[in-house]
C-alpha cells in the first residue's frame, strides 16, 4: 500500500507536496515573528488585551499556554470552526474552542474558479498574517494549493482566501472580530514557537453529525462528480477522530487528494458516501447542462457588485424568518440558479433545506432579480449556473 501511495508523488515533492505540515524547531526567524507583530500598534494593543483572557481560558481547560501547535478544522455546512492545540509533537491534539462561522457563500464542493463565491474545501495552511485587513484582521490560506492548481480553472483559479472578521464573505471564512483576535494571537504564538505551517482543513460537513451527512448525500445526488473528492475528505476527518493527529494527505499526478492509508471504522454507516446513481437534473431547467459554461473569463456580476449581492441575500434571509416552521430556529437553503447570456435569471431551484412556502418565495426573489452583467468566455456572453447558500435564522 505505501509503495503504491508514494508512487503518486510527482514533480513538486521537493516543495512540500505533502499536505501534512512539518513541525519545525524554533528558528531565529520564528523567534522574531512575535516581536515584529508586537511592533505594530494595532496588534500590540490586541495581544495585550487578549492574552490574559486566553491564558485564563487555557487554564480552565487544563491546557498549557501558549500552544506550540495549532490545528484548525472548519465545517462549511455546519458553520463551525474548531481550534485544536498541543504543546509537544508527540502529544495528541485537544479541542480548545469551537467558533461559529457567521456568514456563508457558495455551496458544498471545492472552489474551482475565481469569483464563484465558493469557500474552498481541502487541506491548507496559514501563509499570511494581515493586521491591516479591511475585515478587521485576517489569516491567509495557501489557496490554490497543489491540488487546486491542477483541478481548478487554469487561467483564473481564484485566490485571496482568508479567515477574517466582520461577519461578511464572498468566498472566505468569516468569524466575529473578537474570535479573529483570539485566533490571530494563538496563530502568532504558534508561528513564533516554530510551527511554520499551521494546518487549516476545510470539510464540507461535520461527519459526526448525521443530519449534515444526510444533507451532503443529497447534494452529491445532484453533483455526483464530487463523490470521490468528498470520500477522501471523510477519510481524513476520521483519521483525526481516531488518532488526534494531522491526517497524512498527499496529491497524486491528477491533482486528487490521496488518503488510501487511512482506515475508516467498519461500523461507519451514518456517513456512508457510496457511489450514487446518475446525476439528477431538474425537469424545468431551461438550458441543458452541457450548454452551460463550466468555466468563464468573467463571472456574472450582480448590479452594484458583490457587496450589493450580500445586501440582497441578507435582506432575503431576514424576510424568510417568518416562514420558518414552528419550533425551527434556523434553516440552510441551497439554491442553484442560471444567469443567461443576457444577464437575466431564467431559473432558480431550491435544491434542499427550507420548506415549500419558504423555497417558493426564495425562488421567486431570485427570478425577479435585476439584470446581472452576464458571464463571458473568450469575449462572448455565456449562460452559467450558480449556487448560493442562504441561512435563515430567527433572532
Amino acid at each position: 500500500m505505501k509503495t503504491r501511495l508514494f508512487s503518486h508523488l510527482f514533480a513538486f515533492i521537493s516543495s512540500c507536496a505533502f499536505l501534512t505540515p512539518v513541525f519545525s524547531q524554533t528558528s531565529a526567524y520564528s523567534v522574531r515573528f512575535l516581536d515584529y507583530q508586537k511592533s505594530l500598534p494595532k496588534v500590540s494593543e490586541m495581544i495585550s488585551r487578549k492574552e490574559d483572557t486566553l491564558i485564563k481560558q487555557f487554564r480552565a481547560k487544563q491546557l498549557i499556554w501558549p500552544a506550540r501547535y495549532l490545528y484548525i478544522r472548519s465545517f462549511k455546512y455546519d458553520s463551525e470552526m474548531e481550534i485544536w492545540v498541543k504543546n509537544k509533537a508527540s502529544d495528541k491534539f485537544k479541542l480548545f474552542k469551537t467558533y461559529k462561522i457567521c456568514a456563508l457563500a457558495g455551496s458544498l464542493g471545492p472552489k474551482r474558479m475565481a469569483g464563484d463565491y465558493q469557500v474552498p474545501e481541502g487541506f491548507y495552511y496559514i501563509n499570511e498574517f494581515n493586521p491591516k485587513s479591511l475585515y478587521h484582521l485576517s489569516l491567509g490560506l495557501n489557496y490554490p494549493n497543489p491540488s487546486d492548481r491542477l483541478l481548478s480553472d487554469l487561467s483564473q483559479p481564484g485566490g485571496a482566501i482568508y479567515i477574517h472578521g466582520s461577519c461578511v464573505t464572498t468566498g472566505c471564512i468569516p468569524i466575529t472580530d473578537g474570535q479573529i483576535e483570539e485566533l490571530y494571537v494563538l496563530a502568532a504564538h504558534a508561528k513564533d514557537l516554530g510551527q511554520d505551517f499551521i494546518p487549516v482543513h476545510i470539510f464540507p460537513v461535520n461527519f459526526n453529525n448525521p443530519r449534515s451527512v444526510a444533507y451532503l448525500n443529497k447534494f452529491l445526488q445532484q453533483f455526483n462528480e464530487y463523490v470521490p473528492f468528498e470520500r477522501n475528505m471523510r477519510n481524513a476527518f476520521y483519521y483525526f477522530e481516531k488518532n488526534r493527529e494531522i491526517p497524512p494527505v498527499i496529491v497524486n499526478e491528477k491533482g486528487e487528494y490521496v488518503t488510501d492509508d487511512i482506515q475508516l471504522p467498519p461500523e461507519d454507516s451514518k456517513a456512508d458516501l457510496a457511489p450514487l446513481e446518475q446525476k439528477i437534473t431538474h425537469p424545468d431547467q431551461p438550458i441543458p447542462e452541457d450548454q452551460l459554461a463550466k468555466s468563464v473569463d468573467r463571472l456574472p456580476l450582480y448590479p452594484g457588485g458583490n457587496e450589493a449581492f450580500k445586501i440582497f441575500i441578507d435582506k432575503l434571509s431576514a424576510d424568510m424568518v417568518n416562514e420558518l416552521d414552528p419550533g425551527q430556529s434556523k434553516a440552510f437553503i441551497l439554491m442553484e440558479y442560471i444567469i443567461d447570456e443576457n444577464g437575466k435569471t431564467i431559473y432558480a431551484n431550491a435544491i434542499s433545506g427550507g420548506n415549500e412556502r419558504m423555497n417558493l418565495k426564495i425562488e421567486k426573489a431570485f427570478t425577479d432579480m435585476a439584470l446581472w452583467a452576464p458571464a463571458s468566455r473568450q469575449g462572448k456572453n455565456v449562460p452559467i449556473k450558480m449556487k448560493q447558500t442562504i441561512m435563515v435564522e430567527a433572532p
